[in-house]
């Protein structure tokens, strides 16, 4: 562990990072390093297979140890396990890392496994996931609310 880091801290950052943007954040489900990426992995492995319009409803009912996504459930799946995987960059690069840089991302998806087609699309059509100081993080809720109900793209 690097000198800068916490115990706790990568659950804290990734809450505070998901609550910016008004998301949920379900108990255990990424309350550290392992955990958070093994998720997010069975998340997006499932959005792959039910396609990108899923919501995270179809996600809970197409896998098993996911339950307590009930939390998220109206939201759609791809803006939820983008906004985490992103979450999770930034609380690992804040707690493990002493801080994080946008670069780092690029190594972050490769070492994790984490990609997900269009991913840096995605990215830059969402910088408030990575950008705290970003002035739209508030809406971002709201934009995975109108995709799950196939009102926006």
């Amino acid at each position: 562990m690097s000198q800068c880091y916490t115990s706790g801290d990568f659950k804290k950052y990734f809450n505070e990072n998901m609550k910016a943007m008004n998301l949920p954040v379900p108990s255990t489900l990424f309350d550290n390093f392992n955990a958070a990426i093994a998720n997010a992995g069975l998340i997006l492995e499932t959005l792959n297979t039910l396609g990108k319009g899923a919501t995270i409803a179809e996600i809970i009912k197409a896998t098993t140890g996911l339950e307590k996504l009930k939390v998220a459930a109206s939201l759609g799946a791809a803006y939820f396990v983008g906004a985490a995987i992103g979450s999770i960059a930034v609380a690992s690069g804040r707690s493990l890392g002493c801080g994080y840089r946008i670069t780092d991302m690029f190594v972050f998806l490769e070492q994790t496994n984490l990609k997900f087609d269009n991913w840096n699309s995605f990215y830059m059509m969402h910088p408030e996931i990575l950008d705290k100081r970003h002035n739209f993080r508030q809406v971002y809720f709201a934009k995975a609310i109108s995709v799950s109900k196939g009102v926006g793209a």
